[in-house]
């Protein structure tokens, strides 16, 4: 059937149309593909995955820094919901790259599987290995526009998911400003001048809503944590992040109202600096907030492997070709008197969370190494039959583990498991050379410390076979059969451990109102003497060797430390039950102290609660035959707005107001209804959203050292209450 020659013009214009189309998409064509399944690139589309997009763009600045260009790096969160990130080093390639015909920028941005970490030395090694970082961003970002400073010009381009065009901005920049794409050919605009020698690159980015679920948002406290770590990991490297935002959620104080669910909002944006020279070693000391039992080992060294990779020749073909790799190992350690256990495993910079090859060989080598230090010692330490296991030898260890590998395999996009598999020997062979050197040592310090780390680890082992033991002997026995339990515990009837509460409570004096206060079908009660042992100081057996410590960790029944078992915990809340003075926060305090050090996952669980007992009682007087009004206050605050507040209405009360110094001022009735009883008792949940910020504190105000507790106290001397102290 043939076509008329008006209808071939029109087929023809089609044609031309379609070839068009086609050409004009084949540069979405892998973006659209990123669009289409983001998880594949990004892990999720929540907050994880936004904040996975600004660690690609933070990464390749992080590179250029690492590979010698540039010391500082700026961040920026707007307070538009944009992010913008700033580097001074060489800036993205402007030339046209000959294969595409593009500029190096709409390559870089456009193109997956395009970049300069491919191999031919623009970087040594480096966290970008797939090339497809900027475009996955640019891809799921409703704007994103980069600025490159670079021959003494400052270009520019701007992308409107993933397709390079031009935004008509009018005043400020906005995602949605009308926006015009490209027809024939982009252009890397040239928007100003830039200063002689300066070179750099400026990304700000809009996430794409239609991507990104709606309550994704930047999360301030992971990329604060984010820059400190890679600022540890390059000396010199200056990490600036500012939060521009206004009325942004941040985390509320830990010792909080159980039935507040109001949403803590902060009204002024904040701007912090991270310069570190000290490395890894530095890093390591910031991690570790237990006592010392070594000193910070560091510990470096290389190795070569050889493996076969496809290799880009000049021609564009891929050609199989065996390379020889050098793999460099830095490592800094250090045991300290506790029983947690942070090892922080990168690549090339980048985090490896879940391990891989790297972290296999240095676990691996270090079981090795101490197992055989202490089969050599065994009748010193009398080990006995006892084999380490690895628990016992990573526990209270604090180390930083890095290696530096050209062209790394990782497992995903998301780079958190290193899967070169030939990275685990060179680490172990690292590790076994530079342990075998300290532990043949002859030097005094060397070998006071080798000896204290086997006592360590040996009496780990021991604590792990003991307990072992006992759980087989007594497995699930309910600890109301056991005869030892202290007798001074008030026990509660019930069975059901969700239902159940413990008081912990100061002083006989109070236990004895406590026990009329109380409702004996579910609160338990379980009198101190004043102040308990600070464990913050004290060592393990000094702990256990206490009878208040011993007496709280055996009542709630569920060991302590690396042993504990919080399935195995005999009740639903643990309530600390102190007197509304300064005598009663200190021991508090020291109570959280215990629980945090031995007992943690009751607080990470919020199963720790402070009572929260009244400070005044006034009786407002009724006119008549009317019966007088009891009010309670909680604050020297709030009784004077009660007493304005009767003041005004003309009512009067008795003189002198009751003021609480102790618990055992109330009669039951008094300490029920306003400490005891579920329907009117006010509880705040003790709550640890960092536990290593948490770990910090404890140390600063319950350790050894004391000049720095001292300057702490002298600097927030103006924030003291005169009233809160009972003079």
């Amino acid at each position: 059937m043939s076509a008329e020659p008006e209808e071939l013009t029109r087929l023809d214009s089609e044609i031309v149309n379609a070839e068009y189309s086609a050409h004009h998409l084949q540069v979405l064509e892998g973006l659209e593909a990123v669009r289409k399944r983001p998880g594949m690139y990004i892990g999720s589309n929540g907050s994880p995955g936004l904040m996975h997009c600004l660690w690609e763009i933070i990464d390749n600045s992080v590179d250029e820094a690492v590979a010698g260009n540039g010391t500082k790096i700026d961040i920026i969160l707007h307070a538009d919901g944009s992010v913008e990130v700033h580097d001074l080093g060489r800036g993205i390639p402007v030339d046209v790259e000959p294969r595409t015909g593009l500029t190096g920028v709409e390559v870089v941005y456009t193109k997956l599987h395009a970049g300069g970490k491919f191999g031919g030395g623009s970087y040594a090694a480096s966290g970008g290995l797939h090339g497809v970082g900027a475009s996955v961003v640019n891809a799921l970002s409703e704007r994103l526009d980069v600025e490159v400073d670079r021959n003494g010009k400052t270009y520019a381009m701007s992308f409107h998911r993933g397709e390079p065009g031009i935004f008509e901005d009018s005043g400020e920049k906005r995602p949605d400003a009308p926006f015009t794409p490209f027809q024939e050919n982009s252009e890397l605009r040239v928007i100003g001048k830039a200063p002689r020698g300066v070179t750099g690159t400026r990304v700000r980015y809009w996430a794409d809503k239609q991507i990104f679920t709606k309550d994704a948002a930047f999360q301030l406290a992971d990329l604060e944590t984010r820059a400190r770590q890679t600022a540890f990991l390059v000396p010199g490297l200056e990490i600036v992040v500012a939060d521009e935002r206004t009325n942004r959620p941040v985390t509320p104080d830990a010792d909080v109202a159980v039935d507040s669910d109001s949403e803590v909002l902060q009204a002024e944006g904040s701007v912090t600096s991270y310069l570190y020279e000290g490395g890894i070693s530095e890093f390591v000391d910031y991690l570790a907030v237990d006592p010392p039992v070594t000193d910070n080992w560091r510990i470096q060294g290389e190795g070569t492997f050889k493996e076969t990779v496809p290799v880009l020749q000049a021609d564009g073909h891929m050609i199989a070709t065996e390379v020889e790799r050098v793999c460099a190992v830095d490592i800094a350690l250090r045991w300290g008197t506790g029983y947690d256990t942070k090892v922080r495993s990168f690549v090339n910079i980048i985090a490896t969370p879940k391990g891989g090859t790297h972290q296999q060989g240095f676990e691996q080598e270090l079981l090795k190494v101490l197992r055989s230090q202490v089969e050599q010692n065994a009748r010193r330490l009398k080990v006995g039959n006892d084999k380490l296991e690895k628990d016992d030898v990573l526990a209270g260890l604090t180390a930083v583990l890095t290696v530096n590998v050209p062209e790394p395999q990782f497992e995903g996009q998301t780079k958190e498991v290193l899967g070169t598999p030939a990275v685990r020997q060179i680490v172990a062979q690292v590790i076994r050379k530079d342990l075998a050197q300290r532990f043949s040592s002859t030097k005094r310090d060397d070998k006071n410390q080798a000896s204290q780390l086997l006592d360590k680890i040996v009496s780990e082992m021991k604590a792990r076979v003991s307990a072992r033991a006992h759980k087989e002997t007594q497995r699930r026995k309910n600890a109301l059969e056991s005869s030892t339990l202290p007798t001074k515990l008030v026990d509660c009837r019930t069975n059901e451990v969700e239902r159940s509460e413990l008081f912990i409570v100061e002083g006989d004096s109070a236990l004895g109102t406590a026990k009329n206060a109380r409702n004996s079908e579910f609160q338990a009660l379980l009198p101190i003497r004043g102040k308990i042992l600070n464990v913050q100081k004290a060592s393990v057996s000094d702990m256990l060797s206490n009878t208040e410590c011993a007496s709280i960790i055996q009542v709630i029944g569920a060991g302590s430390g690396r042993t504990f078992d919080i399935d195995a915990a005999r009740y639903g809340k643990i309530i600390l039950m102190s007197d509304a003075d300064v005598d009663g926060a200190h021991i508090r305090t020291l109570l959280l102290t215990l629980f945090f050090r031995y007992m943690r996952p009751l607080i990470e669980h919020g199963r720790v609660f402070a009572a929260v007992p009244p400070l005044h009682r006034v009786i407002v007087m009724n006119p008549g035959s009317k019966p007088n009004e009891t009010i309670y206050t909680y604050s020297e605050q709030e009784m004077h707005t009660l007493l304005a507040k009767l003041r005004k209405a003309g009512k009067r009360w008795h003189e002198p107001i009751q003021r609480y110094k102790g618990l055992g001022e109330m009669d039951a009735e008094q300490l029920a209804n306003t400490t005891m009883d579920r329907s009117g008792r006010l509880l705040r949940r003790v709550r640890m959203e960092d536990a290593e910020a948490a770990g910090r504190v404890f140390e600063l105000l319950m350790g050894n050292e004391v000049a720095p507790r001292r300057e702490f106290i002298i600097d927030s001397s103006d924030r003291l209450s005169r009233e809160s102290i009972d003079a």
